[in-house]
């Protein structure tokens, strides 16, 4: 008899987690989640799901409620016998803390890595981790899947002539690379110092783009620091256009002021993380079809590195 399937989604996305259900053929399963006056969270599945795949769809950024339940939605799963339980998760958050960079700090990833495989987690789905060695904190197996095709066919169907890809930082170089090569476009990155968190200073700008129009990208957005500060010394060196591409749109604190007030012109976004408010700067795209067949070919074993494949 062939395994059932079922879906599930938390409260941190819920349009994203119903626009991958409808792109699968399928509808969210019945779940209940509520908070108590105290602030505790209650899970309880309404469907049998006893020997299911499950996929329990949650991205995990503040407050830290989120994480609360994805981890009850799992455990739940568990202990009504689910045969396997997928923790599909657009957004991993906490993945900036993944390493001891100084005395007495935490290595937050790694901790809750640690949690969703004691949780009962037997597989993890993720887009875009902003350190993928985090990957290599988890001992059952992950999938690591990538925004930029979405990117990248969206410019490819709107062309930009000159174009150069612009990392704003060492650590987004390898997916600028990435960007440049399918979109046959100059690379170029910023060299910054950050002298504290959420603070960065733009130091020096390799590569040309005098006179070419720009595409800044990374993995996430938070303050819009990086991105904005960069934009404005790309902008006083004699770049024309400046577009930006953003898989993770956390956008807190400043965020959306720094991006009207700067020279971008167009910020692209995927929906892992939901907007806070919309903005006539900022074009959305979804990647729901990515998990939608991430999810068809993880419950068909099937590979999924081939959807990225050139």
């Amino acid at each position: 008899m062939e395994t059932p399937l079922a879906i599930f989604a938390g409260r941190s996305n819920p349009a994203l987690a119903r626009a991958i259900a409808e792109q699968y053929g399928t509808t969210l399963g019945d779940v209940t989640i509520k908070t108590f006056s105290d602030g505790e969270h209650y899970v309880k599945y309404h469907q049998s799901i006893r020997g299911a795949d499950v996929f329990v769809i949650q991205s995990t950024m503040p407050p830290g409620d989120n994480i609360i339940e994805l981890l009850l939605l799992i455990d739940a799963a568990k202990r009504a016998s689910a045969e396997r339980v997928t923790a599909v998760i657009p957004y991993f958050g906490y993945a900036r803390q993944d390493r001891k960079d100084q005395p007495r700090v935490s290595i937050a990833s790694k901790l809750f890595a640690n949690l969703l495989t004691e949780a009962g987690a037997d597989r993890i789905l993720t887009m875009d981790l902003h350190a993928p060695q985090i990957q290599g904190f988890f001992d059952i197996p992950m999938d690591h899947l990538y925004a930029s095709s979405i990117f990248v066919e969206y410019l490819k169907q709107n062309p930009i002539d000159n174009l150069v890809v612009v990392a704003p930082d060492v650590g987004s170089l390898k997916t600028a690379r990435s960007y440049a090569k399918r979109l046959n476009a100059g690379l170029a990155f910023v060299d910054k110092r950050r002298p504290k968190q959420n603070v960065a200073e733009v130091m020096n700008i390799i590569g040309e783009v005098k006179d070419k129009n720009i595409l800044l990208v990374d993995d996430m957005i938070d303050t819009a620091g990086t991105l904005t500060n960069a934009a404005v010394a790309i902008k006083e060196r004699g770049a024309k256009r400046i577009l930006a591409a953003g898989t993770h749109a956390v956008l807190s604190g400043p965020a959306y002021q720094r991006l009207e007030d700067s020279p971008i012109e167009l910020i692209l976004l995927s929906d892992t993380v939901p907007l806070k408010k919309p903005s006539d700067k900022i074009k959305v795209l979804s990647v729901a079809g990515i998990f939608s067949e991430s999810i068809r070919r993880i419950y068909t074993d099937d590979s999924i590195s081939t959807l990225f494949d050139e």
